[in-house]
């Protein structure tokens, strides 16, 4: 399959609302991500490692740094035929509006889109978990002579309810699509393995079009690939199933993106970032090696630049330049760490305005939490895990699921109890 002839189309999101705060100042595919990645990251190196060289990025909210990290990225060389390219929402003479959903932040770029001259355009999301060989799943559309061929994966009867789920004939045809079937009957009648462990078809929301039928169907109405485009194109076009069994996370919520970030600091990780030959990608930086001084640690993943007292840290992933205090103790928690090292000037400033330094300071115990970047979290703090906490928010913190979440640059004083 010549890969020159695809587009990877890459959809920014929107307000990533479910994601808030960690979504308050970045749009969601910026989000951190096992502690020095960003979720934009796998999807441009899905890409990069199938040969696709025209990349195009859809960006509308909170931008800025998902901008910064592309650019700072994902540069071609100057001798390559291919591109990253970003297509920010705007106004047009044609529409003044943000982009209403997937499938109308593709129409409102259509003639970037088109510009491009790619035979097939692949639809991706910028906040999934995964590894896969986009030229087996290009190249199955194109063998099969299909108009949009769908990423699903077999998923059991205890999720479907929460899912698109797509029924696939024994050709792999796509022959019927309900939005999150609730009632056994609708559920049985969309198995397309019966008497299997995961009889159904889960769509990852990740497509191939061939470009010119995907203009015609955004010629019609609906402003969504999943609720409205695929329903429809179904009674009028080819549509096929590409079942992949890999490991997928879509990392929408809260409790998703915490509990996928800890898995990753088990010794049986999920997903392996550890890949001899398709590794994930991200913005090169020059930082020192992690300094540890007497602390024990369990499960835990330590990225670049970190520097550590004696503290106990227990099922734990410790971002890039995390500084953590002596007596510390931090139990099931993600600390992203932070885009700076204080100077001796600034660590002197920081006592004479009576504000923590950034990192966790000395004596402070923290459980269950994500701790967003250049958080200062002062001596003494205690973050408890609390059996059935509510949702919430106090001074500069917000609880989601049970989870107490500390925003970016959030300042927490000494003593705090939360």
């Amino acid at each position: 399959m010549q890969m020159q002839d695809v587009l990877g189309l890459i959809l920014g999101g929107g307000a990533g609302t479910r994601l808030y705060p960690l979504t308050k100042e970045r749009a969601k595919p910026a989000v951190p991500l096992a502690g020095k990645y960003r979720l934009i990251d796998i999807p441009m190196s899905n890409c990069l490692h199938a040969g696709i060289e025209k990349i195009a990025i859809l960006t509308q909210f909170n931008s800025v740094s998902l901008h910064r990290h592309i650019h700072r990225t994902y540069n071609r060389d100057v001798f390559s035929p291919g591109w990253v390219q970003i297509l920010a929402a705007e106004q047009k003479p044609t529409s003044a509006d943000w982009y209403q959903g997937t499938a109308d932040a593709v129409r409102k770029q259509s003639i970037e889109i088109k510009q491009a001259g790619a035979k097939y355009t692949l639809i991706l999301a910028g906040d999934h978990l995964y590894r896969m060989d986009y030229r087996k799943f290009v190249e199955q559309h194109v063998q099969t002579g299909a108009d949009v061929t769908v990423a699903v994966q077999p998923v059991g009867r205890d999720v479907v309810s929460g899912l698109g789920i797509l029924k696939l004939d024994a050709e792999k045809n796509i022959v019927e699509f309900k939005e999150k079937p609730k009632t056994a009957e609708d559920q049985d009648a969309m198995e397309s393995w019966p008497g299997t462990e995961r009889p159904f078809m889960a769509s990852m929301g990740i497509y191939v079009f061939t470009t010119d039928v995907l203009f015609k169907l955004l010629e019609g109405h609906g402003n969504d690939f999943g609720r409205d485009i695929l329903p429809q194109a179904m009674e009028t076009h080819h549509l096929k199933g590409f079942i992949f069994e890999g490991y997928w996370e879509d990392i929408g919520t809260i409790q998703r993106f915490y509990q996928v970030n800890l898995d990753m600091a088990r010794p049986d990780a999920p997903f392996d970032f550890y890949s001899a030959t398709t590794p994930i990608y991200t913005r090169p930086r020059f930082m020192p090696a992690s300094e540890v001084s007497g602390a024990t640690m369990h499960n835990v993943l330590l990225t670049d630049g970190c520097r550590i007292a004696k503290a106990s840290i227990n099922n734990a992933v410790i971002g890039l330049r995390s500084i953590i205090g002596d007596n510390t103790s931090i139990d099931s928690t993600i600390i992203m760490g932070a885009d700076f090292y204080e100077s001796e000037e600034t660590l002197a400033e920081n006592v004479r305005k009576g504000i923590p330094d950034v990192g966790i300071g000395e004596g402070s115990t923290i459980a269950k939490a994500i701790i967003d970047k250049n958080a200062r979290i002062g001596r003494n703090v205690v973050i408890q895990d609390l059996p059935n906490r509510p949702d919430g928010e106090g001074p500069n913190w917000v609880a989601r699921d049970g989870i107490v979440i500390v925003p970016k640059n959030a300042v927490i004083p000494d003593g705090t109890v939360i």
